[in-house]
């Protein structure tokens, strides 16, 4: 039995040029389906005058990869700047355009839905989100399924923003917001188990687990040494890569070094990415002129030689959801050495590749990476073990049960290979 091809529409609040793993991810979920031979209808956001030139100039894979294939097509959506964050896109009123009109037109299959497209009612404020969900209204008038791809641990980043003291003023209404959003779909999917649990204590309606936020472990590799961006220097390297924005606790980096250089004083500290808090950091690393290196965004082969050469990955944040970097990092042979949050249990496991520190404990989170640094026989053992741990996770793998279960939520009959 040969599967029939699919038609899947895809909403996505982000794409390339703009830097996130949702970005990264939605392209490489969309160039799978494609080699698959489904047709997709790629709605994304709009990069235009608004954006600062370097955003729109970054060397990353976007829509001329996927334009070469026949059975794809795209629709960018009018945006402006993230008020708080001027290099990430913001949809303008959903007044602006009809994506209903544009479904009509392509009539999918499947809708997918990722990142903050999915916002509604109050929720969205958060994320300067639509205020409707993206292709409900179009979901519901056919009856063809949609489904929310889970990104952001929102809440979290709600939590973060407004405080402990606000947020607990907030708590009660948190899980009707949840329920909201989350029953305008046929399913929430979610790639960590404890996320997923989290949500459905908050009121998540119809979530699922498929571990589908996958890598490419042929891309990521202990082989891209070769491409050491600092091939003469031999210091023991400490990496982090990611956006320098304050919910991904990146101070708390500059807050652990000296922590770390007390006891491992020729440590390199290199931090790659950009975000609202360059300055900051910037600023803060130039009392460490010789052991803190703030490198700025690195992409192709460079980045891919960072993470191989690395001894230690580090991922201080407390707001991920499932993070893309700290698989990369392990696919690539580097131990993760990151702070204690749902998703990131499930990445990392302590004593076999990395270690986990108590939430903003920069003091702990210092201890265990000198722990591994000054360990050679743990270091070399967390190393070894570090690129078979997601293994089961390369992207191939985790798209393929994405696709399983789209199959059996679109009811298609399956067409007969034809004899010879």
């Amino acid at each position: 039995m040969k599967k029939q091809p699919l038609r899947i529409a895809l909403f996505t609040g982000l794409y390339a040029p703009f830097l996130t793993g949702v970005s990264i991810a939605v392209h490489q979920r969309v160039h799978w389906l494609l080699e698959q031979g489904h047709e997709v209808f790629l709605i994304h956001p709009q990069i235009n005058k608004k954006f600062a030139k370097q955003v729109g100039n970054r060397p990353m894979s976007g829509l001329e990869e996927l334009q070469s294939f026949p059975n794809f097509s795209s629709y960018a959506f009018p945006t402006e700047p993230l008020i708080f964050y001027k290099s990430l896109p913001q949809p303008l009123n959903y007044h602006h355009w009809s994506d209903t009109k544009l479904l009509e037109k392509f009539k999918p299959d499947v809708i997918l839905v990722e990142e903050a497209a999915q916002m509604r009612g109050l929720y969205s404020i958060f994320l300067q989100g639509y205020g409707r969900p993206v292709g409900v209204d179009y979901a519901k008038r056919t009856k063809t399924p949609i489904l929310s791809i889970f990104h952001t641990d929102i809440v979290a980043y709600i939590r973060y923003y407004l405080g402990n003291v606000l947020f607990t003023f907030l708590r009660p209404i948190v899980p009707l917001l949840v329920k909201q959003f989350s029953e305008a779909y046929t399913l929430n999917l979610f790639p960590s188990r404890e996320q997923l649990s989290k949500y459905q204590k908050l009121q998540c309606q119809r979530g699922e687990y498929v571990p589908y936020q996958g890598i490419n472990c042929e891309k990521f590799h202990p082989r891209n040494i070769c491409y050491d961006p600092v091939p003469n220097d031999k210091r023991p390297t400490v990496l982090f890569v990611g956006r320098i924005t304050a919910e991904k606790n990146v101070t708390q980096i500059l807050d652990a070094y000296p922590f770390i250089a007390a006891q491992v004083p020729d440590v390199h500290l290199v931090i790659i990415g950009s975000g609202p808090l360059d300055k900051e950091i910037r600023r803060r690393a130039q009392k460490f002129p010789n052991g803190v290196t703030v490198w700025g965004e690195s992409h192709g082969t460079e980045l891919l030689g960072w993470f191989a050469r690395a001894d230690v990955f580090i991922n201080p944040s407390l707001t991920e959801n499932f993070c893309t970097t700290n698989n990369e990092a392990l696919a690539s042979g580097t131990p993760v050495v990151a702070s204690m949050a749902p998703s990131t249990t499930e990445q990392v496991m302590v004593g076999y590749n990395g270690l986990l520190s108590e939430p903003n404990n920069p003091e702990d989170f210092a201890n265990k990476i000198v722990t591994v640094l000054k360990n050679p026989e743990l270091k070399n053992q967390l190393t070894e073990q570090a690129r078979p741990s997601v293994l089961k996770l390369d992207w191939s793998v985790c798209s393929q049960k994405l696709e399983d279960r789209l199959y059996q939520l679109v009811d298609i009959p399956q067409q007969v290979d034809s004899l010879p």
